[in-house]
């Protein structure tokens, strides 16, 4: 299982990926935009979010989520808050760190602009 220094590590790897995370909640973002961060659940309701640090959410097209989470169900996971929004959530003593280092790419390559080999158009102004 990668742990959170091992995800801190694969997704700092990418370029000018910024490690944007507080506390346990972890958050990595490229230009201003997130591609990965901690699974925040409700569990109980109407009260906050917690963080579930065993679950690491990361920014995929919606078609490439519905396959991962068809073909590996216990690798990966969808509630009503992610429902039709484009991230996987992903258990992370479930994958290994090539597996995770993929999704991680995959998920800043939708945030980077072609500047840095991605797909988005400009970074966003903060």
């Amino acid at each position: 299982m990668p742990t959170a220094d091992a995800v801190r590590r694969l997704a700092l790897a990418l370029p000018e990926a910024v490690d944007a995370s507080k506390g346990e909640q972890l958050v990595f973002e490229v230009e201003g935009r997130g591609f990965a961060w901690s699974y925040l659940a409700r569990d109980v309701p109407k009260q906050p979010r917690v963080v579930h640090p065993e679950v690491l959410a990361v920014r995929c097209e919606l078609p490439r989520k519905e396959l991962l989470i068809e073909a590996a169900p216990d690798r990966f996971f969808d509630d009503d808050h992610y429902r039709g929004f484009p991230a996987v959530l992903v258990r992370l003593d479930a994958v290994d760190e090539a597996e995770l280092a993929s999704l991680l790419q995959g998920g800043w390559r939708l945030r980077a602009s072609k500047r840095l080999g991605g797909v988005a158009g400009k970074p966003r102004k903060r």
